[in-house]
C-alpha cells in the first residue's frame, strides 16, 4: 500500500486537511468568544474510563528508581474534565487525542481527536443550542459527507421512545429489560443469547439510525436510563437519563450528558459496569477513587458534550473517510501504509 507520507498520497488529502486546520482555528475562536478556557489534561492515566463496551490501550511508566507502575491512554478526557469542574475551572473545553483500542473503519480510528466541552450550569436545553451555534459557527449552512446532505438551519429534537415507536413500532420503556417483549413490540426475532441491550442497539442501528441527522440535524435525546452511565436521571421521568446524541450527515457526531454528581449513585454505576466489562474482557483498570473523591467533594451542576473532531472535519470537508482528514496514519506492522 502507499505510505501516507507519499507526496502524492498527501497531496490528495491537501484539501481535506486545510479545511481541518481552519475548523480547528474556528473552533478556538468560538470557544474564547463565549468565555471558555481550553485545557490540557494528562493522557497516560490510571483509569482510562469505564464505558462497558470500549477497549484501552496499556502503557507503562518507569521512575528512576526502577518501579513500574501500569497506565492506560484514556478513551475520552471526561473524567479529568471533570475533576477541573470541580476545582473551579470551568467553563472549559478541549481538543483532546485519544485511544480506542479495537476500532478501525470509514468512521472509526484507534487515535482520533475529541473535542470536549463543560459549562456548569447549563441543562440539556443549553447545551442543545449551544452546540447548534457552534456547528453554525464552524460550517457552512448546507453540509454533504457520504452522500447525505444536511441543511443547518433547522433541527429535529427525537426522544429514543419516540425513535423507538416511530421506526420500529415498540415502546421501548415499556419493555425496558425485558428483551422478548422488545423484540415481538418490534417484529423481530430475538437471537441466541441476545439480551435487551443487544436487541436495543441492533434495532437503534439497523431501524433508527439510518434515519437521523439527513435532512437536518437530529438531536436524539432521552436515553434509557441504563445506557447513560454518567448522566442525571430526568427528574421529571427516572426511566430516562438527560442524554443525548447529535447526527450530521447521517453520521453520529456527538454524545452528552447532563452530569451525574452523586458519588454514590456515579460508584453503583461504575461497579455495575466494571461487573460486564470484566466478564467479558477480563479484568483491567482499578476504579478512578479520586474522581469519585472529586464528585463526593462536590462537582457543580453541569451539562458537557463529546464530539468526534475527525468527523466534525470530514463533514466540514466532504471526506468519505476518517484517514482523510488526518494528517498521518500510523503503518500497520504488516504493511507500508495505509
Amino acid at each position: 500500500m502507499t505510505p501516507a507520507w507519499d507526496p502524492d498520497a498527501f497531496a490528495a488529502r491537501l484539501p481535506f486537511l486545510r479545511r481541518r486546520t481552519r475548523l480547528m482555528s474556528a473552533t478556538r475562536a468560538f470557544f474564547a468568544a463565549r468565555g471558555y478556557a481550553e485545557v490540557e489534561t494528562p493522557y497516560a492515566v490510571h483509569t482510562p474510563g469505564e464505558e462497558v463496551h470500549l477497549r484501552a490501550f496499556r502503557t507503562e511508566r518507569e521512575y528512576p528508581d526502577g518501579r513500574l507502575e501500569p497506565l492506560w491512554l484514556h478513551t475520552s478526557p471526561e473524567l479529568a474534565m471533570k475533576k477541573l469542574l470541580v476545582a473551579g475551572a470551568g467553563p472549559i473545553f478541549q481538543l483532546a487525542r485519544v485511544w480506542r483500542n479495537g476500532e478501525g473503519s470509514d468512521l472509526h480510528a484507534p487515535e482520533f481527536t475529541m473535542l470536549e466541552w463543560y459549562r456548569p450550569g447549563a441543562g440539556m436545553d443549553a447545551l442543545i443550542e449551544e452546540t447548534v451555534a457552534y456547528l453554525r459557527a464552524v460550517l457552512p449552512p448546507v453540509v454533504t459527507c457520504r452522500g447525505v446532505t444536511t441543511d443547518l438551519s433547522h433541527i429535529e429534537r427525537l426522544t429514543v421512545a419516540e425513535a423507538f415507536l416511530r421506526y420500529t413500532g415498540a415502546d421501548v420503556l415499556a419493555t425496558a429489560d425485558d428483551a422478548p417483549a422488545l423484540a415481538a413490540a418490534a417484529g423481530t426475532r430475538l437471537r441466541d443469547n441476545e439480551s435487551w441491550e443487544d436487541l436495543f442497539f441492533r434495532l437503534l442501528l439497523e431501524r433508527i439510525e439510518p434515519h437521523l441527522g439527513r435532512g437536518r440535524p437530529t438531536f436524539l435525546t432521552h436515553w434509557p436510563a441504563a445506557q447513560a452511565a454518567l448522566a442525571r436521571k430526568d427528574p421529571a421521568d427516572p426511566r430516562v437519563a438527560e442524554r443525548f446524541e447529535l447526527f450530521v450527515c447521517g453520521i453520529e457526531l456527538a454524545n452528552a450528558f447532563v452530569e451525574l454528581t452523586d458519588p454514590d449513585e456515579q460508584r453503583a454505576r461504575f461497579k455495575a459496569d466494571r461487573a460486564r466489562r470484566h466478564a467479558a474482557h477480563g479484568p483491567d483498570w482499578p476504579l478512578d477513587e479520586d474522581f469519585l473523591a472529586a464528585l463526593a467533594f462536590g462537582m457543580p451542576p453541569a451539562a458537557g458534550i463529546a464530539l468526534g473532531f475527525d468527523r466534525l472535519a470530514m463533514i466540514a470537508s466532504g471526506a468519505s473517510r476518517i484517514d482523510q482528514v488526518l494528517w498521518l496514519i500510523n503503518p500497520s506492522a504488516t504493511g507500508s501504509g495505509a
